[in-house]
């Protein structure tokens, strides 16, 4: 099959499909074409009225919410007005049963085509509490439903593209042949998830349907100042993929969108890889409530978009063959009018969102986590070492748990990762199971979003916490909020695995701690073990829990003697949110986590030789943290020290100094004082990372000054 335009065959088709509609007349019966036309949608009135009929819905919808913002009743609106035809063409042709969805803001034909009702739309237009796809807690326009198989959409345009692909992955793992569509803008063709979602369906085959729909302008930057195409075209930019399905249409043109759609789809359910369809689209209004296109956007052009509307281009090409009548059509508007307003004016009236729910949802509220046996038993087996603590929790889980997809760079066999974290896991369990990734850690998270909303439990390896970094949009404004934004209709309960922390000379790029930066998003827990059955146990427990978890390794401890413990069962699970008291004492308390944790026992035995004694709490785990036990402790020792790897300024150990000055000022009787880095980047000279890094006679010290406070 020609993957370049055949525009002249399209439009011949066109025309024969116009010819059809003549014989049929305005009773929508056909004649002497009946045997030709017969399994042809776009032969059949009925069909053709349906997509008139959702085009109108979503203009006049459009008309509507711009009339309410306006009128100062509403807040926001991002309007479709000059999509609709090849929208309704997308949306006409995949079965919400079966096929998902990952529309972008300005998809409203698509989703109303789905069988999202106009009702639906003005709840969240009004921001009310019975909004079905956010509960009020996200923008109008960003659509969610969990029957019609739409995730719920963020902001950020280019981040579904990677949960598209990761969704689609994900029908192919279980054997469904179905599609996953997934659209934006021409301007969202800048990011670079586009193309890597792109690569990763092209080089997988992937029952993906990328449409992109451009209408010129991102906000006010023209396409000749995005894409490197020529004449301007995603498509033609688009053209070094074998597997991609690739053409430019007329996106204002339902006949045509609706055909190339089809024949699009045909590919992907063939097998032969993904489509991607570049509907050239009007955008006749600004960009979003917020914009005014008149301010860069000169009359003459739009006068010459109007002449162009879809909805036009569709009604009059019905009237003037006689598929319907003037009289009809004005019908139509008039019964979809009435139904907006009718929509609209009941939304206008429903219950308000209770501020008392504002923060619910974050995080899983069924209980899951608090119905687990944790600790049961003590770890009594054979000594390990964490890294092989934390390679025997990904055997016994992937056992356990058929939903457990591994991967990541380097993780198969015979390599097993860069530390062998994950050897011979796809020895045992297959390269359906256990398989790499592309070089692209936002393909990783990204991927694993989508297959994760699918109903599948990734547990994923970014390889350094010093490269996590292009994966932290996916984090940020996927991962984190998909529970929240959704009003706990959707959840994506990746595991991220990440090796981090200093003192291996690893220098600027293999030495970073990652755990305060992400401590700052809401909706992501954060696992940072010491040892090897703290590391195992919480790893289990992350692989049950339905929340999203970076799990910290620190490199450092994966072969150290002193992190070395007893190998816990299968069945041995370690809460989140519970510290441990390593070593009960009076005088001072000492909170820490990972490397420097050890360094503090070691300062603590020294000190205790001393005639002082110190207590240490690892907290195990960032987030949650458990403050009920640094709170007893400090009671009784009345004073603190919070002792961490990461940088000294907004460090983790910041936020738990805040704490303990807030909740046990009255119990101190000293300063709450922090050991940390310096804010340096690490070197890779052991002398120069020593001097940068906390290390032990830093610690010993910092303690003993306390003590003597």
């Amino acid at each position: 099959m020609s993957k370049k335009n055949s525009s002249k065959n399209e439009s011949s088709n066109n025309q024969i499909m116009t010819e059809n509609l003549k014989t049929q007349g305005s009773n929508g019966k056909s004649n002497q074409h009946e045997e030709v036309v017969g399994s042809n949608p776009l032969s059949e009135k009925d069909f053709l009225l349906k997509a008139l009929r959702i085009m109108l819905l979503s203009r006049n919808i459009d008309n509507k919410a711009m009339n309410l913002l306006r009128q100062g009743k509403t807040y926001f609106h991002i309007a479709g007005a000059g999509h609709e035809a090849i929208q309704t063409a997308v949306g006409l042709s995949l079965d919400p049963n079966k096929d998902w969805l990952y529309p972008y803001y300005r998809d409203l034909a698509v989703i109303l085509s789905a069988g999202i009702k106009p009702l639906e739309f003005f709840l969240q237009c009004f921001a009310k509490e019975d909004d079905p796809a956010t509960g009020a807690r996200q923008l109008p326009c960003h659509w969610s439903s969990k029957k019609l198989n739409i995730p719920t959409q963020s902001s950020p345009t280019g981040t579904q593209f990677l949960n598209a692909v990761g969704t689609a992955l994900a029908m192919v793992k279980k054997g469904e042949r179905n599609i996953t569509y997934v659209s934006s803008g021409e301007g969202t063709t800048s990011q670079g998830e586009f193309h890597e979602a792109v690569n990763w369906a092209s080089r997988e085959k992937l029952p993906v349907l990328f449409v992109i729909e451009n209408n010129k302008y991102a906000i006010s930057v023209h396409v000749g100042q995005q894409s490197g195409g020529k004449e301007n075209s995603i498509s033609a930019m688009m053209t070094g993929y074998d597997n991609l399905f690739n053409k430019r249409i007329d996106g204002t043109d339902f006949e045509e969108s609706f055909s190339i759609v089809q024949e699009a789809i045909k590919y992907i359910k063939d097998g032969n890889g993904p489509a991607l369809i570049e509907a050239d689209v009007v955008r006749l209004l600004s960009h979003s409530s917020s914009d005014d296109q008149k301010k860069y956007r000169d009359s003459k052009e739009l006068e010459e978009e109007i002449k162009k509307c879809p909805i036009e281009k569709l009604s009059q090409k019905l009237i003037s063959n006689g598929i319907i009548s003037k009289e009809e059509y004005e019908q139509i508007k008039k019964e979809v009018i009435n139904e907006i307003n009718n929509a609209a004016e009941e939304a206008s009236h429903a219950k308000d969102p209770n501020p008392d729910n504002a923060t619910k949802n974050i995080f899983d509220e069924s209980g899951l986590k608090e119905s687990f046996e944790y600790e049961k038993s003590k770890p009594s087996g054979k000594p390990v070492v964490m890294v092989d603590a934390i390679n025997h929790a990904l055997h016994e889980e992937m056992e356990r748990n058929n939903k457990i997809y591994v991967f990541g760079e380097d993780v198969a066999d015979t390599k097993g990762g860069v530390f062998t974290a994950t050897k011979g896991l796809s020895t045992k369990f297959g390269s359906e199971r256990v398989f790499n990734s592309p070089l692209a850690e936002a393909s990783i998270i990204g991927v694993a979003t989508g297959m994760a909303m699918y109903g599948l439990k990734p547990v994923v390896e970014i390889q350094f916490g010093d490269y996590i970094w292009p994966a932290f949009m996916q984090f940020k404004s996927e991962v984190a909020s998909i529970r929240y934004r959704s009003n706990n209709e959707w959840t994506s309960p990746v595991v991220a695995r990440v090796a981090v922390g200093g003192y291996i000379h690893g220098g600027l790029y293999h030495s970073q701690n990652i755990e305060s930066i992400f401590a700052h998003i809401p909706g992501i827990y954060i696992a940072y073990p010491s040892n090897a059955a703290d590391a195992k146990g919480l790893l289990k427990t992350a692989c049950r829990m339905n929340d999203p978890v970076l799990f910290c390794e620190h490199k450092g401890l994966y072969r150290q003697s002193f992190a070395t413990t007893p190998s816990p069962d299968s069945d041995y699970l370690v809460p989140f949110g519970k510290a441990k008291v390593v070593r009960e004492g009076e005088d001072v308390t000492v909170v820490s986590y990972g490397v420097s944790m050890w360094d503090s026992l070691l300062a603590a035995k020294k000190l205790e030789n001393e005639g002082y004694s110190v207590e240490i709490i690892d907290i195990r785990t960032i987030i949650p943290l458990d403050e009920e036990t640094i709170f007893n402790s400090i009671k009784k020792t009345n004073k603190a020290i919070v002792i961490h790897e990461d940088t000294f300024t907004a460090g983790f150990g910041a936020e738990i100094a805040a704490r303990i000055s807030d909740n046990c000022f009255q119990f101190l009787d000293g300063p709450v004082k922090r050991i940390a880095a310096k804010d340096c980047h690490i070197p890779y000279s052991p002398i120069l990372e020593n001097a940068v890094l906390p290390n032990r006679e830093q610690i010993y010290q910092g303690i003993k000054n306390l003590l003597e406070f």
